[in-house]
């Protein structure tokens, strides 16, 4: 055995991600790139592939693989697993190669620590810095466009009025209430623009997330304004994307951004903070920057608490007004040639394949 998977193959970014690499991983063995004795998998927590429309070889062929994975496994088998640093120290190998997210910017000890006793791997080039200041290496692999799951549509939505998404669980490093206020500031109840949110966190209760709507909007909703349910299949989260003409990414930090990304992969134009993760992929050819104008304190008091052993630090920030003009110019851009030619060659340069290849690299 060459390499085991220790994924969490569920429904959420990180399950998404695992899917990818899983499939990927299925196509190469099927067309006898690889030998199918050669890998294993390791489910992290249960498998829930509800989202996904998998062939149903695959699906066989993954359930087997997790079927054995008890016993077979051996820990003289090298690991790749995908995880938080929390949790990142429970290993099934001796050698463990970790691929994790981190959005802040003040490792804690527990980080730092967990990032040396792995060979550790970020999709940020600014979290490698982040971590290489304190005394700890990684190195740098990048995401890929999921093409398994995400196609341009080629239908006709709105073309009377130009539409703004707006993704991601709904919290305060995503600047979600920020940006939908100074969107409504500006864009409110004007007929030619919509901006669509699908920003249901799944993680807060319903009435909890209807709450922190209400207070963004000060309990008035203008009628270019709709907030969508949580989304439980990639297909309707295909058709969403697609519907859109401009993505907005501007969080204060992120991993990757894959709904932003994916955006540009199917040709929408974009707003994006150039800062942390995006800077892998967004550039001022392929969408709209939107330079940040400092740091805030990542605190909420629901998923960022300060003092706690994991996830302190600061994310960026940028200026509403700045914001606006952006969109005014994405809206131009768009308006100029609504198919953005150079997002689309993103997919073609962060590939599944290369993904894998990488992985494997690094891992085996």
């Amino acid at each position: 055995m060459k390499l085991n998977f220790h994924l969490p193959i569920n429904t959420t970014s990180f399950g998404q991600t695992s899917c990818l690499i899983a499939r990927t991983l299925f196509d190469k063995i099927k067309s006898g790139e690889l030998s199918d004795d050669d890998y294993s998998i390791a489910p992290l927590g249960n498998v829930d592939i509800s989202t996904q429309n998998l062939p149903e070889d695959f699906q066989k062929w993954l359930q087997n693989k997790v079927n054995k994975h008890l016993s077979s496994h051996r820990a003289t088998t090298p690991t790749f697993k995908l995880w938080h640093l929390n949790g990142a120290l429970d290993r099934l190998s001796e050698k463990q190669t970790l691929l994790s997210f981190y959005e802040l910017d003040e490792p804690t000890a527990e980080e730092i620590n967990a990032v040396k006793n792995n060979n550790t791997l970020f999709s940020s080039n600014y979290t490698i810095s982040s971590f290489k200041s304190v005394g700890a290496q990684s190195q740098f692999l990048p995401l890929a466009f999921d093409s398994y799951n995400f196609f341009k549509t080629n239908k006709t939505y709105s073309p009377e009025r130009i539409v703004f998404n707006l993704c991601g669980k709904l919290e305060k490093r995503k600047h979600h209430g920020k940006i939908i206020q100074a969107w409504v500031k500006k864009f409110k109840n004007d007929h030619r623009v919509h901006l669509q949110c699908a920003i249901y966190n799944p993680f807060l209760k319903p009435e909890d997330n209807n709450a922190v709507l209400n207070n963004i909007l000060n309990g008035q909703k203008p009628f270019n304004v709709s907030f969508l349910p949580f989304m439980g299949k990639n297909s309707i989260y295909n058709d969403f994307l697609n519907s859109a003409n401009i993505i907005i990414g501007c969080s204060g930090g992120e991993g990757w951004g894959l709904p932003e990304f994916t955006s540009l992969c199917l040709g929408k134009h974009a707003v994006i903070m150039n800062a942390h993760a995006y800077q892998e992929w967004a550039e001022e050819k392929n969408c709209v920057l939107l330079n940040p104008s400092g740091k805030i304190p990542a605190y909420d008091g629901m998923f960022f608490h300060q003092g706690a052993p994991f996830n302190q630090g600061n994310i960026f920030n940028f200026d509403e007004e700045e914001f606006i003009s952006k969109c005014e110019t994405a809206i131009a851009k768009y308006q100029a040639s609504p198919n953005n030619e150079e997002g689309e060659k993103l997919k073609t340069k962060f590939t599944k394949e290369n993904l894998l290849t990488k992985i494997i690299e690094y891992a085996s």
